[in-house]
């Protein structure tokens, strides 16, 4: 087992099982981790009151944090904590008012779209700080499993061809992109069957700031480097996971696992290595023991 400097890990679904789950499991794992001076980096699309219900800080030492960051809401937000302890915007991209509205309107115009042409009916979260969810799957609840189901893929398929959308999920990235540039705005969307999300940056825009300021800063070379998610694979041709942006140019040198058991779907520089939370929770005990 190699030893590494800096791990990036989404959270839902790799870390803990759900957003009600304990977290007393891995954040036991991840003090020890951190007090001898690991750089872990939380990275995903949610915000920082759904990561341990907004206590994360409260639950780790106060010298441990320094080496703590946090990459949240698709490129919104990256965050770190100061010597004391208290939770800091290192940066951030979230949009103005105006490219905010054209965000909403371009979400809004592939919610008429679908409806006017294939009587598709959809729902739209407009709350999130730099991008809207445009639910595909309005009658199905997640509850407090937020990730992706592996029946949801077919699911989605199969509703969107009883309305005769043909082109499938990745028809749908690129009905985003076209009605993105209508309204003067490059969107870049993903999905995770349920949603399409619309908006102008991803988990790679948190990757890129935490590779260039932080991982570079304290000479940590890419080879020390890993990343681990359970939504690497690919949805359909096409449509990669959401955790597949955190693949970028800055660090697709480093090494990337994926426990969601799913082999055959993934992207070439990804290792599948199943066991769900399990795995990376022993993968960070064995980290401790190097």
């Amino acid at each position: 087992m190699k030893k590494y400097k800096a791990i990036f890990f989404d959270w839902d679904g790799t870390a803990v099982l759900n957003r009600r789950s304990p977290v007393d499991n891995v954040i036991s794992k991840m003090i020890p981790l951190l007090d001898k001076g690991i750089k872990l980096f939380i990275i995903s699309g949610t915000t920082y009151e759904n990561i341990a219900g907004g206590s994360l800080h409260s639950l780790i030492p106060v010298n441990c944090l320094k080496n703590l960051y946090l990459g949240l809401g698709r490129g919104a937000f990256n965050l770190g904590f100061n010597d004391s302890g208290e939770l800091i915007v290192l940066s951030g991209a979230v949009p103005d008012i105006e490219m905010r509205l054209r965000i909403d309107k371009a979400a809004f115009d592939v919610h008429k779209y679908l409806l006017k042409h294939y009587n598709f009916r959809t729902d739209i979260v407009f709350s999130r700080p730099n991008y809207c969810k445009v639910d595909l799957m309005v009658g199905m609840d997640r509850e407090d499993k937020l990730y992706l189901q592996n029946d949801e893929i077919g699911k989605v398929q199969d509703l969107l061809l009883i309305h005769g959308y043909t082109d499938g999920l990745a028809g749908l990235l690129e009905l985003a992109r076209e009605i993105g540039k209508q309204n003067d705005i490059d969107i870049i969307p993903t999905t995770d069957a349920k949603y399409l999300e619309m908006g102008i940056t991803t988990k790679g825009d948190n990757v890129n700031y935490f590779m260039q300021h932080v991982v570079e800063k304290n000479s940590i070379t890419s080879s020390e480097c890993c990343f681990w998610g359970d939504e690497f694979r690919f949805l359909a041709e096409g449509v990669p996971g959401s955790d597949a942006y955190m693949i970028t140019s800055l660090s697709s040198g480093c090494d990337f696992f994926d426990v969601s058991g799913e082999t055959t779907l993934l992207p070439d520089n990804v290792m599948g290595v199943g066991g769900s939370i399990e795995r990376f929770h022993k993968f960070l005990e064995q980290q401790l023991n190097l």
